[in-house]
């Protein structure tokens, strides 16, 4: 079978998983690994292997540049002391809490008689690194805090890069390289700071021109090229494509991105948004793909233990590092700590760290059914509990009172709309007087009985899912930019008058961003 017709397979699985997912009211990455474990199982068709190669070439950089140039700037403005710590120090700590934790505990078990501290120290730094996709799509259909969801990205696109950093030179550490901590040092902050210059270069560059230009097809296509242009220049350069692509999308997502147009800005977060869902359909379709049941049953034990010790370690730094972070003003609810650590679950890039290692790497087997056990139970026990435990935790509530307001939040909305409508057709008398009073009567009615089902139900526009100011604007002044074009098209407009509005339009948008910045 051709690789096409493989990729073809891919998406219309990928579909189906939607599909279903809606139906099952499950998170859509859940069941994608589910499928790919079935179809791995069964051996309908030969899926290509999540190499090295595909994930840093083709996955990671769209992935960590949509998360990056998506990210609300002013809650990371917020809480970037405590994503660092988590990132940096957090990775540090958890690496050497893995490994003091984990290899007493392996090397009782009869199948890794001889697994010492270097072997988990390794296990430790691929493992370090969170990849939270599966339960981010939840958090943001729940209504999940804003701040809560930037700590959860945040820290993720950071410790990828970060934790990519110290696998490879713990690596090097284990297997007998240059180790000593001065050689160490200079070497991860080379990787480090030439990948964040790369990303400022390519950044900086692709959002001046994107400010100078007005063509929607080259503003897009200058991010794509940020993305992965800065990861390809990185690597090149043995740095970090991932902190590169990270300091790149946050430069595009909010230098850049304030010069677009009102449709610019829709049509990037629109394409982006799409290659985002691609990029996850295939990687955790592979993920399924790529595990073996047999193994991993062979190695049962040593996975449980491991599954322990990683989230053991995720609770014990979050606890430890939010003690030490309350001086910094970025204390967060006890309740924060527990989704923190539940959503810290472990995917892709564990997975292929981990098959990157030497095939004479000694208890590379072990590692490799290690990893890919620990990311399986944490992307299915994780990834399906996160909901109740949101809703036990108090952050949301109940899918049921969720869709009791979004239901009375409409039907006032709907009401509303006709209401305007009446005013109308009273103004242009294109109806009985006496006939459009009863009808406003029966709507003003409506909306008194949906505010009331609203009190009762304790909830409010503040507690509710709800757009952020630029977001609104930025739908607000799409629909006036599509009511321009529509009278030009008709004939009502010149192309000289249509200009004219829609270079208002963008101004005022413009002047929007300009304010809210100056405000954070």
């Amino acid at each position: 079978m051709d690789i096409e017709t493989v990729f073809i397979l891919l998406f219309v699985l990928a579909t189906a998983a939607a599909i279903a997912a809606r139906r099952l009211r499950a998170p859509y990455t859940v069941v994608l690994v589910l499928t790919g474990l079935v179809l791995g199982g069964l051996n309908l068709f030969p899926a290509p292997h999540l190499t090295k190669s595909l994930l840093f070439s083709v996955i990671l950089p769209g992935l960590i540049f949509e998360a990056a140039f998506n990210i609300d700037v002013q809650e990371l403005r917020k809480t970037w002391i405590t994503i660092t710590t988590l990132a940096v120090p957090g990775v540090i700590a958890s690496m050497v809490f893995i490994a003091v934790a984990l290899s007493p505990a392996t090397g009782v078990v009869s199948l890794a008689r001889g697994f010492d501290w270097k072997h988990a120290l390794v296990f430790g730094a691929l493992i370090a690194a969170t990849d939270p996709v599966a339960v981010v799509a939840l958090f943001r259909s729940m209504g999940t805090p804003r701040r809560l969801m930037t700590l959860l990205d945040g820290e993720s696109l950071l410790n990828d890069g970060t934790a990519i950093v110290f696998f490879t030179l713990s690596l090097a550490f284990v297997t007998g390289g240059d180790t000593t901590a001065g050689a160490l040092l200079i070497q991860f902050i080379y990787i480090v700071g030439v990948g964040a210059v790369i990303g400022i270069a390519i950044g900086a560059a692709a959002s001046l021109l994107m400010r100078n230009l007005h063509d929607p097809m080259v503003e897009i296509t200058l991010t794509t090229v940020a993305a992965y242009g800065s990861f390809a220049a990185a690597e090149t350069l043995h740095s970090s494509g991932v902190i590169a692509t990270v300091v790149a999308g946050v430069l595009c997502g909010n230098i850049g991105a304030r010069g677009m147009s009102a449709s610019t800005r829709a049509a990037s977060e629109t394409f982006w948004g799409y290659v985002t869902f691609a990029l996850n359909s295939i990687v955790f379709l592979l993920i399924g793909f790529e595990v073996h049941l047999s193994q991993l049953l062979h190695y049962w034990v040593p996975i449980l233990l491991a599954y322990y010790v990683v989230t053991l370690s995720r609770a014990v730094i979050l606890s430890v590092g939010q003690g030490l972070l309350r001086w910094s003003g970025e204390r967060f609810p006890w309740q924060w700590s527990v989704v923190l650590t539940w959503g810290g679950l472990r995917g892709a890039l564990a997975m292929v760290l981990a098959l990157s290692l030497p095939q004479d790497f000694a208890y590379r087997e072990l590692i490799v059914s290690m990893t890919f056990g620990v990311a399986l139970l944490s992307i299915l026990v994780q990834g399906l509990t996160m909901s109740s435990l949101l809703v036990r935790l108090r952050i949301v509530h109940k899918p049921a009172d969720r869709l009791a307001f979004e239901v009375s939040r409409g039907r006032m909305q709907a009401a509303e709309a006709a209401l305007a409508e009446i005013d109308r057709l009273s103004h242009r008398n294109a109806a009985a007087p006496e006939l459009l009073d009863d009808l406003r009567k029966e709507y003003v009615q409506i909306i008194r009985r949906a505010a009331q089902e609203r009190r009762e139900l304790g909830l409010d526009s503040r507690q509710a899912p709800s757009l952020n100011l630029r977001d609104v604007r930025i739908r607000v002044l799409g629909i006036e930019r599509d009511r321009v074009m529509q009278a030009y098209r008709q004939g009502e407009l010149r192309a000289a008058s249509r200009d004219t509005l829609l270079a208002d339009i963008d101004a005022r948008l413009s002047r929007l961003e300009t304010a809210i910045a100056a405000n954070t």
